[in-house]
């Protein structure tokens, strides 16, 4: 154990390991556009979702299930499916990271959105405020916080797994990771391991600095 810790150390600071296109500074790069893109996408599907069952409550029971389900999809058997489908391509990595990023965030901007003092609501109704007005003005501020930590949930579940662009000959972290078993190189399988850990941890202290910073001001029960 301590020769391939002590191997992992020489390992990561190597200059050699960071120079070119497979070191290490390229593949973090590599992986947090996978990551973050498939991310974007997944919000871009799931916020709408979320926000109109949470207002509407109707759907709340198929959408909720859906998502389940999503969380029990196999990513691997995705991307080979996927793969199989449209060749080789990141088309697969970025459907199985997508459909993975989905559930948390549409889960937890239904829950924010429920959460949502039915008081405040019809109050902001009988101020007169119509139904977008009241979901963008009303509920939406009030169910962000839970937005942001589905977000953010999200966000981490798919640094972990966007190693699979790897599966498919892609780049990424996951590249040590698979070179390294085919390799029996253990310190390169560690070394990947230990980079995509150290990632997606920066990454969820990054947006919860954030999530205080935009909520700072606010009660402690609604924070």
């Amino acid at each position: 154990m301590y020769e391939l810790l002590k191997g992992l150390g020489a390992w990561l600071v190597s200059s050699e390991q960071w120079a070119g296109s497979d070191g290490i500074g390229h593949r973090i790069t590599e992986h947090l556009q996978y990551s973050l893109l498939a991310t974007l996408v997944a919000a871009a599907i799931a916020l709408p979702v979320g926000l109109l069952i949470g207002h509407t409550r109707r759907g709340a029971f198929i959408a909720i299930n859906l998502s389940s389900f999503g969380r029990a999809l196999p990513t691997v058997g995705l991307v080979v499916l996927v793969f199989l489908a449209s060749g080789l391509s990141m088309w697969p990595v970025y459907i199985a990271l997508v459909a993975l990023a989905v559930p948390s965030i549409v889960t937890n901007t239904y829950a924010g959105m429920t959460a949502v003092d039915p008081e405040v609501r019809d109050a902001a109704r009988g101020q007169g405020m119509r139904w977008h007005q009241v979901l963008l003005q009303v509920e939406l501020p009030l169910a962000l916080p839970l937005i942001m930590t589905g977000l953010r949930l999200a966000l981490i579940q798919v640094v972990a797994t966007a190693t699979i662009a790897a599966y498919v000959s892609f780049g990424g972290l996951g590249r040590y990771v698979f070179d390294g078993l085919a390799q029996r190189d253990l310190v390169q399988v560690l070394g990947g391991a230990v980079l995509v850990a150290v990632v997606a941890v920066v990454l969820d202290l990054a947006l919860s600095a954030l999530q205080r910073v935009l909520f700072r001001h606010r009660p402690a029960t609604q924070a």
